[in-house]
Protein backbone atom coordinates (compact mmCIF):
# COMPACT_ATOMS: atom_id res chain seq x y z
CA UNK A 1 0.00 0.00 0.00
CA UNK A 2 3.03 2.49 0.98
CA UNK A 3 4.04 1.34 -2.57
CA UNK A 4 0.90 1.47 -5.12
CA UNK A 5 -0.17 4.76 -2.86
CA UNK A 6 -4.34 2.95 -2.48
CA UNK A 7 -5.88 -0.19 -0.94
CA UNK A 8 -7.40 -0.83 -4.15
CA UNK A 9 -3.93 -0.98 -6.16
CA UNK A 10 -2.43 -2.90 -3.05
CA UNK A 11 -5.46 -5.48 -3.02
CA UNK A 12 -4.78 -5.70 -7.48
CA UNK A 13 -1.30 -6.48 -6.71
CA UNK A 14 -1.77 -9.03 -3.96
CA UNK A 15 -4.33 -10.61 -5.32
CA UNK A 16 -7.38 -9.98 -3.07
CA UNK A 17 -10.09 -7.99 -2.38
CA UNK A 18 -9.66 -4.53 -0.90
CA UNK A 19 -12.44 -4.59 1.41
CA UNK A 20 -9.69 -7.36 3.14
CA UNK A 21 -6.87 -5.16 2.97
CA UNK A 22 -8.93 -2.48 4.54
CA UNK A 23 -9.61 -5.00 7.58
CA UNK A 24 -6.17 -6.01 7.73
CA UNK A 25 -4.68 -2.71 8.36
CA UNK A 26 -7.55 -1.89 11.18
CA UNK A 27 -6.45 -4.94 12.77
CA UNK A 28 -3.20 -3.91 12.71
CA UNK A 29 -3.75 -0.38 13.46
CA UNK A 30 -5.77 -1.63 16.66
CA UNK A 31 -2.73 -3.72 17.59
CA UNK A 32 -0.72 -0.99 17.69
CA UNK A 33 -3.01 1.74 19.23
CA UNK A 34 -2.08 4.07 16.44
CA UNK A 35 -3.38 5.54 13.09
CA UNK A 36 -0.72 4.55 10.15
CA UNK A 37 -1.95 5.78 7.15
CA UNK A 38 -3.63 9.24 6.62
CA UNK A 39 -6.27 9.56 3.57
CA UNK A 40 -5.81 12.01 1.91
CA UNK A 41 -7.81 13.00 -1.88
CA UNK A 42 -7.88 10.08 -3.89
CA UNK A 43 -4.92 8.08 -1.98
CA UNK A 44 -3.53 7.40 0.92
CA UNK A 45 -0.33 8.15 2.78
CA UNK A 46 1.53 6.40 5.53
CA UNK A 47 1.42 8.49 9.49
CA UNK A 48 4.83 8.61 11.07
CA UNK A 49 4.42 5.36 12.62
CA UNK A 50 3.35 3.45 9.43
CA UNK A 51 6.65 5.22 8.02
CA UNK A 52 8.29 3.39 11.27
CA UNK A 53 6.82 0.28 11.22
CA UNK A 54 7.63 -0.09 7.44
CA UNK A 55 11.13 0.60 7.69
CA UNK A 56 11.16 -2.50 10.49
CA UNK A 57 9.46 -4.20 7.79
CA UNK A 58 11.60 -6.27 5.79
CA UNK A 59 13.41 -7.18 8.48
CA UNK A 60 10.54 -8.49 9.82
CA UNK A 61 9.75 -10.47 6.56
CA UNK A 62 13.01 -11.53 5.98
CA UNK A 63 13.28 -13.07 9.72
CA UNK A 64 10.05 -15.09 9.04
CA UNK A 65 11.51 -16.37 5.91
CA UNK A 66 14.78 -17.75 7.95
CA UNK A 67 12.71 -19.32 10.57
CA UNK A 68 10.37 -21.01 8.21
CA UNK A 69 13.68 -22.30 6.55
CA UNK A 70 15.31 -23.01 9.41
CA UNK A 71 12.11 -25.27 10.44
CA UNK A 72 11.99 -26.88 7.15
CA UNK A 73 15.53 -27.78 7.60
CA UNK A 74 14.64 -29.78 10.97
CA UNK A 75 11.66 -31.55 9.51
CA UNK A 76 13.64 -32.72 6.48
CA UNK A 77 16.48 -33.54 9.02
CA UNK A 78 19.13 -31.38 7.41
CA UNK A 79 19.37 -29.89 10.84
CA UNK A 80 18.11 -30.12 14.45
CA UNK A 81 19.79 -31.04 17.43
CA UNK A 82 19.57 -34.47 19.96
CA UNK A 83 20.69 -34.40 23.34
CA UNK A 84 21.71 -37.67 24.82
CA UNK A 85 21.78 -38.23 28.28
CA UNK A 86 23.12 -41.71 29.10
CA UNK A 87 24.82 -44.42 32.08
CA UNK A 88 28.47 -45.64 30.99
CA UNK A 89 27.99 -49.01 30.24
CA UNK A 90 25.32 -48.26 27.39
CA UNK A 91 27.47 -44.95 26.47
CA UNK A 92 30.18 -47.36 25.57
CA UNK A 93 28.31 -49.66 23.96
CA UNK A 94 24.95 -48.94 22.52
CA UNK A 95 25.38 -45.20 21.87
CA UNK A 96 28.23 -44.76 19.00
CA UNK A 97 27.30 -47.24 16.61
CA UNK A 98 23.58 -45.45 16.89
CA UNK A 99 24.91 -42.18 16.89
CA UNK A 100 27.57 -43.00 13.75
CA UNK A 101 24.86 -44.45 11.47
CA UNK A 102 22.70 -40.97 12.15
CA UNK A 103 25.42 -39.12 11.36
CA UNK A 104 26.18 -40.90 8.45
CA UNK A 105 22.75 -40.47 6.77
CA UNK A 106 21.79 -36.97 8.49
CA UNK A 107 25.29 -35.00 8.76
CA UNK A 108 23.44 -31.86 9.61
CA UNK A 109 21.95 -33.33 12.87
CA UNK A 110 23.90 -32.39 15.94
CA UNK A 111 24.32 -35.07 18.30
CA UNK A 112 25.99 -34.57 21.73
CA UNK A 113 26.15 -36.95 24.82
CA UNK A 114 27.16 -36.46 28.82
CA UNK A 115 26.66 -39.12 31.56
CA UNK A 116 24.59 -39.68 34.77
CA UNK A 117 22.63 -42.69 35.97
CA UNK A 118 19.00 -42.52 36.72
CA UNK A 119 17.76 -41.50 38.70
CA UNK A 120 19.84 -38.36 37.63
CA UNK A 121 18.96 -38.57 34.04
CA UNK A 122 15.31 -38.81 34.14
CA UNK A 123 15.32 -35.64 35.92
CA UNK A 124 17.87 -33.88 33.68
CA UNK A 125 15.19 -34.71 31.09
CA UNK A 126 12.01 -33.78 32.73
CA UNK A 127 14.25 -30.35 33.52
CA UNK A 128 14.76 -30.02 29.88
CA UNK A 129 18.88 -30.58 29.52
CA UNK A 130 18.18 -33.67 27.26
CA UNK A 131 15.92 -34.70 24.63
CA UNK A 132 16.89 -38.51 25.23
CA UNK A 133 17.98 -40.40 28.53
CA UNK A 134 19.01 -43.99 28.38
CA UNK A 135 18.44 -45.83 31.71
CA UNK A 136 17.88 -49.01 33.31
CA UNK A 137 16.14 -50.55 35.85
CA UNK A 138 15.61 -53.90 37.45
CA UNK A 139 12.34 -55.89 36.79
CA UNK A 140 9.16 -55.21 39.10
CA UNK A 141 8.85 -59.02 39.97
CA UNK A 142 11.82 -58.44 42.20
CA UNK A 143 9.91 -57.44 44.99
CA UNK A 144 11.62 -55.75 47.96
CA UNK A 145 14.46 -57.23 50.07
CA UNK A 146 14.65 -59.11 52.71
CA UNK A 147 17.79 -58.94 54.54
CA UNK A 148 18.45 -62.80 56.45
CA UNK A 149 17.80 -63.33 59.76
CA UNK A 150 20.61 -61.48 62.23
CA UNK A 151 21.08 -58.83 59.94
CA UNK A 152 22.40 -55.77 60.87
CA UNK A 153 20.07 -53.04 61.15
CA UNK A 154 22.15 -50.97 58.44
CA UNK A 155 22.02 -53.62 56.14
CA UNK A 156 17.82 -53.35 56.35
CA UNK A 157 17.94 -49.98 56.49
CA UNK A 158 20.29 -49.97 53.01
CA UNK A 159 17.64 -52.71 51.45
CA UNK A 160 14.63 -50.56 52.19
CA UNK A 161 16.06 -46.95 50.72
CA UNK A 162 17.54 -49.11 47.80
CA UNK A 163 13.91 -50.49 47.20
CA UNK A 164 12.57 -46.71 47.61
CA UNK A 165 14.93 -45.22 45.11
CA UNK A 166 14.45 -48.33 42.30
CA UNK A 167 10.52 -47.26 42.99
CA UNK A 168 11.04 -43.88 42.43
CA UNK A 169 13.22 -44.45 39.30
CA UNK A 170 11.24 -46.44 37.66
CA UNK A 171 8.14 -44.30 37.77
CA UNK A 172 8.44 -43.76 33.81
CA UNK A 173 4.38 -43.23 33.44
CA UNK A 174 4.69 -39.57 31.89
CA UNK A 175 7.33 -40.61 29.57
CA UNK A 176 7.60 -42.60 26.17
CA UNK A 177 9.66 -45.82 26.81
CA UNK A 178 11.58 -47.23 23.84
CA UNK A 179 12.58 -50.29 25.05
CA UNK A 180 15.57 -51.67 23.77
CA UNK A 181 17.15 -54.95 25.39
CA UNK A 182 17.01 -57.19 28.47
CA UNK A 183 20.83 -57.15 29.98
CA UNK A 184 21.16 -60.47 31.91
CA UNK A 185 23.84 -59.91 34.89
CA UNK A 186 26.99 -62.28 35.29
CA UNK A 187 28.33 -63.06 38.24
CA UNK A 188 32.75 -63.03 37.66
CA UNK A 189 34.92 -65.64 39.74
CA UNK A 190 38.24 -65.55 40.68
CA UNK A 191 40.35 -68.10 38.48
CA UNK A 192 40.58 -71.54 40.27
CA UNK A 193 36.98 -70.76 42.23
CA UNK A 194 35.39 -73.57 42.86
CA UNK A 195 32.61 -72.69 40.51
CA UNK A 196 34.21 -71.08 37.85
CA UNK A 197 34.05 -74.55 36.03
CA UNK A 198 30.60 -73.45 35.10
CA UNK A 199 31.75 -71.19 32.75
CA UNK A 200 29.30 -70.41 30.09
CA UNK A 201 26.81 -73.17 31.39
CA UNK A 202 25.26 -74.05 34.53
CA UNK A 203 24.17 -71.21 36.27
CA UNK A 204 25.07 -69.73 39.52
CA UNK A 205 22.22 -69.28 42.33
CA UNK A 206 22.93 -66.40 44.26
CA UNK A 207 22.69 -67.82 47.92
CA UNK A 208 25.09 -70.21 46.54
CA UNK A 209 27.99 -67.22 47.27
CA UNK A 210 26.57 -66.39 50.70
CA UNK A 211 30.00 -67.29 52.15
CA UNK A 212 32.16 -64.61 49.39
CA UNK A 213 33.65 -61.42 49.81
CA UNK A 214 31.56 -59.11 47.48
CA UNK A 215 32.74 -56.54 44.78
CA UNK A 216 30.03 -54.07 44.17
CA UNK A 217 29.39 -51.35 41.22
CA UNK A 218 27.46 -47.77 41.39
CA UNK A 219 24.70 -47.39 44.07
CA UNK A 220 21.61 -48.60 42.21
CA UNK A 221 23.38 -51.22 41.40
CA UNK A 222 24.63 -51.80 44.85
CA UNK A 223 20.95 -51.66 46.43
CA UNK A 224 19.86 -54.09 43.57
CA UNK A 225 22.77 -56.44 44.67
CA UNK A 226 21.95 -56.09 48.53
CA UNK A 227 18.10 -56.63 47.54
CA UNK A 228 18.23 -60.06 45.31
CA UNK A 229 21.35 -61.55 47.98
CA UNK A 230 18.10 -60.60 50.78
CA UNK A 231 15.70 -62.62 48.97
CA UNK A 232 18.17 -65.28 48.65
CA UNK A 233 18.14 -65.06 52.20
CA UNK A 234 21.95 -63.39 53.20
CA UNK A 235 23.44 -60.32 53.33
CA UNK A 236 26.42 -60.02 51.26
CA UNK A 237 29.30 -58.58 52.50
CA UNK A 238 30.68 -56.03 50.37
CA UNK A 239 34.00 -54.78 51.01
CA UNK A 240 35.09 -53.29 47.90
CA UNK A 241 32.84 -50.63 45.81
CA UNK A 242 33.85 -48.70 42.60
CA UNK A 243 31.86 -47.22 39.45
CA UNK A 244 34.86 -48.38 37.55
CA UNK A 245 34.30 -51.64 35.48
CA UNK A 246 37.57 -52.71 34.92
CA UNK A 247 38.75 -52.21 38.89
CA UNK A 248 35.79 -54.73 39.45
CA UNK A 249 37.63 -57.30 37.05
CA UNK A 250 40.85 -56.49 38.10
CA UNK A 251 39.88 -56.91 41.99
CA UNK A 252 38.14 -60.41 41.48
CA UNK A 253 40.85 -61.71 38.96
CA UNK A 254 43.19 -60.55 42.19
CA UNK A 255 40.41 -62.85 44.37
CA UNK A 256 39.78 -60.39 46.34
CA UNK A 257 36.00 -61.10 46.15
CA UNK A 258 33.31 -61.90 43.36
CA UNK A 259 30.83 -59.55 41.42
CA UNK A 260 28.11 -59.48 39.69
CA UNK A 261 28.02 -57.36 36.31
CA UNK A 262 25.39 -56.48 33.60
CA UNK A 263 26.17 -58.53 30.48
CA UNK A 264 26.99 -54.56 28.66
CA UNK A 265 29.41 -53.69 31.46
CA UNK A 266 30.84 -56.74 30.80
CA UNK A 267 31.48 -56.43 26.84
CA UNK A 268 33.09 -53.13 27.35
CA UNK A 269 36.04 -54.80 28.83
CA UNK A 270 38.32 -57.49 28.86
CA UNK A 271 37.34 -59.80 31.71
CA UNK A 272 40.94 -61.48 31.34
CA UNK A 273 41.53 -65.00 33.54
CA UNK A 274 38.23 -64.11 35.40
CA UNK A 275 35.36 -66.72 34.98
CA UNK A 276 31.93 -64.86 34.06
CA UNK A 277 29.01 -67.31 34.36
CA UNK A 278 25.33 -66.88 34.48
CA UNK A 279 23.68 -65.31 38.13
CA UNK A 280 19.91 -67.06 39.01
CA UNK A 281 18.04 -65.40 41.38
CA UNK A 282 16.24 -66.83 44.62
CA UNK A 283 13.18 -67.37 41.97
CA UNK A 284 15.00 -69.71 40.05
CA UNK A 285 14.96 -67.55 36.73
CA UNK A 286 18.09 -65.35 35.46
CA UNK A 287 19.03 -61.87 36.93
CA UNK A 288 18.12 -59.05 34.57
CA UNK A 289 17.63 -55.34 34.18
CA UNK A 290 15.78 -53.48 31.75
CA UNK A 291 17.57 -51.11 29.38
CA UNK A 292 15.48 -48.36 27.42
CA UNK A 293 15.55 -44.93 25.74
CA UNK A 294 13.02 -42.32 27.34
CA UNK A 295 11.78 -38.88 25.79
CA UNK A 296 8.77 -36.87 26.68
CA UNK A 297 5.56 -36.99 25.08
CA UNK A 298 6.42 -33.82 22.90
CA UNK A 299 10.02 -34.20 22.17
CA UNK A 300 8.74 -38.16 20.27
CA UNK A 301 7.51 -36.44 17.65
CA UNK A 302 10.56 -34.22 16.49
CA UNK A 303 12.14 -36.13 13.61
CA UNK A 304 15.87 -35.98 14.92
CA UNK A 305 14.52 -37.57 18.02
CA UNK A 306 12.13 -40.13 16.71
CA UNK A 307 15.56 -41.16 14.47
CA UNK A 308 17.94 -41.54 16.97
CA UNK A 309 15.23 -43.65 18.89
CA UNK A 310 15.23 -45.77 16.04
CA UNK A 311 18.88 -45.75 15.15
CA UNK A 312 19.55 -47.00 19.44
CA UNK A 313 16.49 -49.14 19.13
CA UNK A 314 18.58 -50.68 15.86
CA UNK A 315 21.82 -51.40 17.91
CA UNK A 316 20.28 -52.71 20.59
CA UNK A 317 18.52 -55.58 18.72
CA UNK A 318 21.35 -56.19 16.32
CA UNK A 319 23.61 -56.88 20.32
Amino acid sequence: MARTGSFSAAARELGCTQPAISQQMKALEKAVELPLVVRSGRGVQLSEAGEVLLKHASGILAGLSAAEQEVAAIAGLRAGRVRLVSFPTASSTLVPPAVARLRGAHPGVRVSLVEAEPPESLAMLRGGECEIALAFRYPDGAGPAVPAHGASRAARAQAVLAAAESSAAGDWSDLVVRPLLDDPMVGLLPPGHPLAGRDGAEPVRLDELAGEQWIAGCPQCRGHLVELCGQAGFEPRIDFATDDYPAVVGLVAAGLGVAVLPGLALSAVRPGTVAAVPVHTAAGGPARREVVALTLPDLAEVPAVALMLDRLAETAAGR
